[in-house]
Protein backbone atom coordinates (compact mmCIF):
# COMPACT_ATOMS: atom_id res chain seq x y z
CA UNK A 1 0.00 0.00 0.00
CA UNK A 2 2.48 2.42 0.70
CA UNK A 3 4.38 1.83 -2.33
CA UNK A 4 1.36 2.15 -4.45
CA UNK A 5 0.92 6.08 -2.43
CA UNK A 6 4.61 6.96 -3.36
CA UNK A 7 4.12 5.62 -7.02
CA UNK A 8 0.82 7.78 -7.04
CA UNK A 9 2.07 10.67 -5.22
CA UNK A 10 5.41 10.25 -7.91
CA UNK A 11 3.23 10.46 -10.83
CA UNK A 12 1.39 13.30 -9.37
CA UNK A 13 4.53 14.74 -9.44
CA UNK A 14 4.51 15.89 -5.68
CA UNK A 15 7.09 14.99 -2.52
CA UNK A 16 5.36 12.97 -0.30
CA UNK A 17 6.25 14.90 3.12
CA UNK A 18 7.68 12.01 5.35
CA UNK A 19 8.25 9.77 2.15
CA UNK A 20 11.86 9.61 0.25
CA UNK A 21 11.74 12.39 -2.65
CA UNK A 22 11.02 14.76 0.57
CA UNK A 23 12.75 18.12 0.14
CA UNK A 24 12.03 18.33 4.21
CA UNK A 25 14.28 16.65 6.57
CA UNK A 26 13.53 13.00 7.23
CA UNK A 27 11.78 13.74 10.90
CA UNK A 28 8.69 11.07 10.31
CA UNK A 29 10.09 9.35 13.45
CA UNK A 30 10.12 12.47 15.54
CA UNK A 31 6.92 13.51 14.36
CA UNK A 32 4.80 10.96 14.27
CA UNK A 33 4.77 10.81 18.22
CA UNK A 34 2.77 14.01 17.96
CA UNK A 35 0.16 12.69 16.25
CA UNK A 36 -0.68 8.92 18.07
CA UNK A 37 -0.28 8.08 21.38
CA UNK A 38 0.40 4.10 20.55
CA UNK A 39 -2.10 3.83 18.06
CA UNK A 40 -4.70 6.24 19.29
CA UNK A 41 -5.29 8.65 16.58
CA UNK A 42 -5.03 11.99 18.54
CA UNK A 43 -8.38 14.13 18.64
CA UNK A 44 -8.30 17.09 15.62
CA UNK A 45 -5.49 15.80 13.65
CA UNK A 46 -5.20 13.92 10.38
CA UNK A 47 -4.17 10.00 10.60
CA UNK A 48 -0.55 10.18 9.27
CA UNK A 49 -1.10 7.07 7.60
CA UNK A 50 -3.72 8.03 5.52
CA UNK A 51 -2.37 11.67 5.55
CA UNK A 52 1.40 12.49 5.75
CA UNK A 53 1.03 15.67 3.84
CA UNK A 54 2.79 16.23 0.95
CA UNK A 55 4.63 19.41 -0.77
CA UNK A 56 4.59 20.85 -3.98
CA UNK A 57 7.57 20.56 -6.09
CA UNK A 58 7.78 24.07 -7.28
CA UNK A 59 7.75 26.03 -4.25
CA UNK A 60 10.73 26.50 -2.68
CA UNK A 61 12.64 28.74 -0.57
CA UNK A 62 13.76 30.29 -3.26
CA UNK A 63 10.78 30.76 -5.36
CA UNK A 64 8.50 32.11 -2.14
CA UNK A 65 8.59 35.73 -3.80
CA UNK A 66 6.99 34.94 -7.12
CA UNK A 67 4.79 32.04 -5.31
CA UNK A 68 3.01 31.66 -1.95
CA UNK A 69 4.13 35.43 -0.66
CA UNK A 70 2.21 36.80 -3.76
CA UNK A 71 -0.82 37.74 -3.34
CA UNK A 72 -3.75 35.57 -5.39
CA UNK A 73 -0.88 32.61 -5.93
CA UNK A 74 -3.03 29.84 -4.04
CA UNK A 75 -5.92 30.56 -6.55
CA UNK A 76 -3.61 29.47 -9.47
CA UNK A 77 -3.39 26.14 -7.70
CA UNK A 78 -6.13 25.19 -5.88
CA UNK A 79 -8.03 22.49 -6.82
CA UNK A 80 -11.63 22.33 -8.15
CA UNK A 81 -14.27 22.12 -6.16
CA UNK A 82 -15.73 19.22 -7.88
CA UNK A 83 -12.32 17.35 -6.91
CA UNK A 84 -12.18 18.06 -3.29
CA UNK A 85 -15.89 17.30 -2.66
CA UNK A 86 -15.67 13.58 -4.31
CA UNK A 87 -12.16 12.60 -2.38
CA UNK A 88 -13.90 14.57 1.11
CA UNK A 89 -16.44 12.05 0.66
CA UNK A 90 -14.37 8.98 -0.74
CA UNK A 91 -11.98 10.29 2.57
CA UNK A 92 -14.90 10.43 5.26
CA UNK A 93 -15.36 6.41 4.70
CA UNK A 94 -11.99 5.70 4.41
CA UNK A 95 -11.27 7.65 7.87
CA UNK A 96 -14.28 6.08 9.69
CA UNK A 97 -16.16 8.61 10.52
CA UNK A 98 -19.17 7.84 12.54
CA UNK A 99 -20.62 11.26 11.26
CA UNK A 100 -20.43 11.03 7.95
CA UNK A 101 -22.46 14.96 7.13
CA UNK A 102 -20.13 16.66 4.61
CA UNK A 103 -21.06 19.97 6.09
CA UNK A 104 -19.25 19.17 9.31
CA UNK A 105 -15.88 18.97 7.74
CA UNK A 106 -13.89 20.67 5.39
CA UNK A 107 -11.46 18.79 2.62
CA UNK A 108 -8.37 20.28 4.29
CA UNK A 109 -4.84 20.44 3.07
CA UNK A 110 -2.47 19.17 5.79
CA UNK A 111 0.33 21.66 4.13
CA UNK A 112 -1.70 24.14 3.15
CA UNK A 113 -1.46 26.15 -0.21
CA UNK A 114 -0.06 28.72 0.96
CA UNK A 115 2.59 27.16 2.46
CA UNK A 116 3.26 25.05 -0.38
CA UNK A 117 1.42 22.33 0.42
CA UNK A 118 0.57 19.97 -2.82
CA UNK A 119 -2.57 21.14 -4.43
CA UNK A 120 -4.13 17.47 -5.61
CA UNK A 121 -2.31 14.73 -3.84
CA UNK A 122 -4.79 13.03 -1.77
CA UNK A 123 -2.04 12.30 0.75
CA UNK A 124 -2.04 16.15 1.52
CA UNK A 125 -5.72 16.36 2.28
CA UNK A 126 -7.94 14.92 4.78
CA UNK A 127 -11.49 15.82 6.08
CA UNK A 128 -10.83 17.97 8.71
CA UNK A 129 -13.63 18.59 11.47
CA UNK A 130 -14.90 22.20 11.49
CA UNK A 131 -15.23 22.11 15.21
CA UNK A 132 -14.09 19.76 17.82
CA UNK A 133 -14.02 19.94 21.45
CA UNK A 134 -9.85 19.01 23.54
CA UNK A 135 -9.89 16.91 25.67
CA UNK A 136 -9.50 20.22 28.05
CA UNK A 137 -12.85 21.84 26.78
CA UNK A 138 -10.87 23.79 23.59
CA UNK A 139 -13.05 24.86 20.88
CA UNK A 140 -11.75 24.68 17.75
CA UNK A 141 -11.59 23.46 14.16
CA UNK A 142 -10.92 24.59 10.55
CA UNK A 143 -11.17 28.08 11.12
CA UNK A 144 -7.98 27.87 13.72
CA UNK A 145 -5.96 26.13 11.69
CA UNK A 146 -6.87 28.86 8.95
CA UNK A 147 -5.46 31.30 11.70
CA UNK A 148 -2.69 29.57 12.27
CA UNK A 149 -1.58 28.89 8.17
CA UNK A 150 -2.23 32.76 7.50
CA UNK A 151 -0.03 33.45 10.77
CA UNK A 152 3.00 31.19 9.44
CA UNK A 153 3.37 32.27 6.31
CA UNK A 154 3.12 35.86 7.07
CA UNK A 155 6.36 34.75 8.95
CA UNK A 156 7.99 32.80 6.33
CA UNK A 157 7.07 35.67 3.92
CA UNK A 158 8.50 38.14 6.28
CA UNK A 159 11.76 36.34 6.60
CA UNK A 160 11.51 35.52 10.13
CA UNK A 161 11.21 31.52 9.81
CA UNK A 162 12.12 29.33 7.10
CA UNK A 163 9.59 27.74 4.79
CA UNK A 164 10.58 24.04 5.68
CA UNK A 165 10.06 24.60 9.03
CA UNK A 166 6.58 26.36 9.00
CA UNK A 167 5.64 23.20 6.67
CA UNK A 168 6.59 20.51 9.12
CA UNK A 169 5.33 22.67 11.92
CA UNK A 170 2.05 22.45 10.33
CA UNK A 171 2.26 18.82 9.08
CA UNK A 172 3.04 18.15 12.99
CA UNK A 173 0.63 18.50 15.46
CA UNK A 174 -0.93 21.84 14.39
CA UNK A 175 -2.71 21.70 17.33
CA UNK A 176 -0.11 22.57 19.89
CA UNK A 177 1.53 25.02 17.31
CA UNK A 178 -1.64 26.77 17.26
CA UNK A 179 -1.37 27.06 21.21
CA UNK A 180 2.07 27.33 21.32
CA UNK A 181 2.02 30.78 18.92
CA UNK A 182 -1.07 32.35 21.08
CA UNK A 183 -4.04 31.28 19.36
CA UNK A 184 -4.18 33.38 16.57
Amino acid sequence: MVIGALAVALAFGVSVLFGPRASLPTASSSLLPAFTRGMEIRVGLPDPRLTPGSINPNVSQENIGVTICVSGWTKTVRPPAAYTASLKFAQILEYGYEDRDRSHYEEDHLVPLELGGAPRDPRNLWPEPKTLTLPDGTSIGAAQKDHLEDELRRRVCAGAMPLGEAQRLIAGDWIAEWQAVGRP
